[in-house]
C-alpha cells in the first residue's frame, strides 16, 4: 500500500463530472477518480473548512464512529474492476468495511486518517505528470483556491 494525499476536486469539462485527484506522498504518480457531485461537495467543504449548519452524511459517520469509540484507522483503495474503484474503511481493532473511495476520502479528511492505495491500482490507473505538464498541476491548484463548494451542487 502506498500513502496518498488529496490534491483536491474539480469538474472535468465538457462532461461536468467531478473528479478527486490524489497524489503519492512518496512518489510522483497521481490518481484521478471520477466521483459524484455530493461527494465532491463533501470533500471540498472539508478542504476549505466550510462547516454546514447541519452535519452532512460524512460528518454523521465521523460522529457515530467517535461515539462508538471505533476510530477510522485508515482508508485503503484496494481494487479497480471495470473502471470502478473499490475501497475499505479500517475501523477500530481490525474491522474492515467496504465503501466507495469518494465517501472514504471525505470521511478520512474529517478524521485525519491516512489514505492508502494498492500498488496494483496505482500501476493500472496512476498517471505521472511530466515536468512540462507541471503548469497544468499549478493551474489545478489555482482552480482549487478559487472554487467554492457550491460550484459542485447539481
Amino acid at each position: 500500500m502506498r500513502e496518498l494525499s488529496v490534491v483536491g476536486v474539480r469538474v472535468e469539462l465538457p462532461s461536468n463530472q467531478p473528479i478527486v485527484l490524489l497524489r503519492e506522498v512518496e512518489g510522483d504518480r497521481y490518481l484521478p477518480i471520477w466521483i459524484g457531485a455530493v461527494e465532491a461537495t463533501a470533500i471540498a467543504y472539508e478542504q476549505q473548512g466550510v462547516k454546514p449548519a447541519r452535519p452532512l452524511t460524512h460528518d454523521l459517520l465521523r460522529d457515530v464512529l467517535a461515539a462508538l469509540d471505533a476510530p477510522l484507522r485508515a482508508v485503503e483503495i484496494t481494487e479497480l474492476k471495470e473502471n470502478v474503484f473499490y475501497a475499505d474503511l479500517l475501523i477500530g481493532d481490525g474491522v474492515r468495511v467496504s465503501a466507495r473511495p469518494s465517501d472514504s476520502i471525505a470521511l478520512a479528511l474529517r478524521v485525519g486518517a491516512p489514505i492508502r492505495c494498492a500498488e496494483q491500482v496505482l500501476s493500472e490507473a496512476g498517471i505521472v505528470i511530466p515536468d512540462e505538464q507541471e503548469d497544468e498541476v499549478e493551474k489545478f491548484r489555482e482552480f482549487l483556491e478559487q472554487v467554492r463548494p457550491e460550484d459542485f451542487a447539481g
